[in-house]
Order: structure tokens, then C-alpha cells, then sequence
């Protein structure tokens, strides 16, 4: 099965307390390398200049598709502090270019700024299933390059599936976590997910799928998020099933926090997540709404 990604490479410096870390990253990576751990055939739509790596994801068997620019990859200066992270961008890259592709899934997951109303609307007309972490459609930056959250009117219509923290679902709606679910639906959104810290809700119809993720001790953050949304996809499409999704979603999660690694290494192997899988599925909790 293949799955196309739509995202950013970026370079990334990571700051933990006193330790700084120079990684390659961006949902482009996490999101391809998760899915290829999967067994999945992977087209990244991306660009990157020459300041980036690309062999390493050649070697992964990580289908580039046009990702050659002219002006140095997306780069951002992440600080870490627990749970919760501060991003500034240091550099942007060219936007993404659309072509068509064969794939079963389109996974889009924008960084900042490179998918286009545009764009994505012809990702939805070609589209069988389609997920869509919001995160780089709602991110703005200040004067000084400090990244925040700010509202914007994003068609969701022929979504499969979204993932969403409350601080992005704000952007999008309005109301209590569950309300926010439920406007999201309503915009046209099959399966909403909604990420808080260590809880991890799905919306489906009118009920509410949840699982609690063990609350350990965190170290870096960074593509938590997106190897939780390609294991959800890998395994929608693999699978058909959406309580599995939800658990090899929060299995893959909590795989890469246990692990302790930085960056890319933290993308974790399919037998851990699947044990994770398993030890989720007889947790998950479910009510009406």
C-alpha cells in the first residue's frame, strides 16, 4: 500500500535544558519514516534545499517528488521545557507543488505556510482518504520569529480524518473539548482526534473513543504528533478499522516517548507499537455524545 505525505523537511535545533540538539525533522520525516516502519510504499511531496540530507530518506526507500529548492530547507529553533515546547522559524522553504499520485492515503501535515488552499484542495479531489493535521495552516509568527497559534477558516470538507490539540481546535471552533469535537464533525470531518497531553479522544458518529497514554517521564516532544497521525493512517487503511487506528496511533506515541531519543531516533519499530497496540485496545474507554 502506498500513502503520500505532504509536508516539510525542516532542520531542526533542539533545546533541553542545557543541551542543544541539530537535527533534521519536520513532519516530512517523522511521518515518512513511521509509515515505512509500517511496510507502507511512501511518495513525500516536500521541498528542501541543500543544507538538508535527502539521502538519508532515499535510503529509507522514501519516494521524493520534486523537492529540490533553490533556497535552504525550514528551519526551526525548538526549546523544550516538559510537555510543552516554544518554536521560532529561522528559515522558510518554497511551498509544495501538487501531482497527481496513485496512493491509497494522503496524509497532510503542513510545518508552516507550504500547502496552499490551493494545493490542498486538489490533494482533496484526488483523494481516497485523506488526514490532515492542521498545525502549519494555523501557525503565524510574531517580529522577532516567535511561532503562535492564530484563527483561520480551513475547509474541511472530504476530511477522513483529523488530529488536533485544544489549542488548534480553538482556532478552527469554539467551545468545551467535546463541543469543539463535534463542530469538527459537523464541518464535514469523519474522525476527529483530539491530542491532550496524555489523553487521546476519537470522535466517531456520536460517540467517543478514548485511551490514556502512561503518564512517564517526557524528554523531547518533537514528532510526537506526526508518528501518531501516520500510524493512525497506516493502520485506517491497512485495517478498516478505526479502534485499531486509535491504538496503534497511541501505541507508536507512547513507543517514541519510552524510548528517551531525540529526534528522528525516537521513531520506534512496528513490534513495539503493535504490543502497545494490543495493551490500548483492552483500555479504551467509550461514552455517548
Amino acid at each position: 500500500m502506498k500513502l503520500a505525505v505532504f509536508a516539510h523537511c525542516a532542520v531542526d535545533t533542539i533545546t533541553i535544558g542545557e543541551n542543544n540538539y541539530e537535527q533534521i525533522g519536520g513532519s516530512a520525516c517523522y511521518c515518512g519514516l513511521t509509515a515505512r516502519e509500517f511496510k507502507f510504499d511512501v511518495d513525500l511531496y516536500t521541498k528542501c534545499g541543500n543544507d538538508f540530507p535527502i539521502q538519508y530518506l532515499s535510503d529509507n526507500k522514501i519516494n521524493l517528488i520534486n523537492s529540490e529548492s533553490a533556497k535552504n530547507t525550514t528551519k526551526f529553533a525548538i526549546s523544550i521545557t516538559g510537555a510543552d515546547r516554544t518554536l521560532k522559524l529561522e528559515n522558510q522553504c518554497d511551498p509544495i507543488e501538487y501531482s497527481n499520485t496513485k496512493a491509497d492515503g494522503h496524509l497532510v501535515s503542513p510545518i508552516f505556510h507550504e500547502i496552499t488552499n490551493e494545493t490542498l484542495k486538489k490533494i482533496k479531489d484526488d483523494s481516497n482518504f485523506l488526514f490532515v493535521d492542521p498545525q502549519g495552516f494555523l501557525r503565524e509568527k510574531d517580529s522577532e520569529n516567535n511561532v503562535f497559534l492564530q484563527k483561520k477558516d480551513l475547509d474541511l470538507s472530504n476530511v477522513n480524518a483529523i488530529k488536533v490539540n485544544p489549542e488548534e481546535a480553538q482556532q478552527l471552533v469554539t467551545g468545551t473539548h467535546d463541543e469543539m469535537m463535534v463542530a469538527l464533525q459537523k464541518r464535514g470531518v469523519e474522525h476527529v482526534l483530539l491530542t491532550n497531553k496524555t489523553e487521546v479522544s476519537l470522535l466517531v458518529k456520536d460517540k467517543v473513543y478514548s485511551i490514556t497514554l502512561p503518564n512517564k517521564e517526557i524528554h523531547d516532544t518533537t514528532g510526537i504528533g506526526d508518528i501518531f497521525c501516520a500510524a493512525f493512517c497506516c493502520t485506517m487503511l491497512k485495517e478498516k478499522d478505526y479502534l485499531w487506528a486509535l491504538c496503534f496511533a497511541g501505541g507508536a506515541a507512547q513507543a517514541a516517548l519510552d524510548s528517551k531519543n531525540v529526534g528522528l531516533q525516537k521513531i520506534p519499530r512496528k513490534g513495539v507499537i503493535q504490543n502497545n497496540a494490543s495493551y490500548f485496545y483492552n483500555l479504551v474507554k467509550f461514552r455517548d455524545l
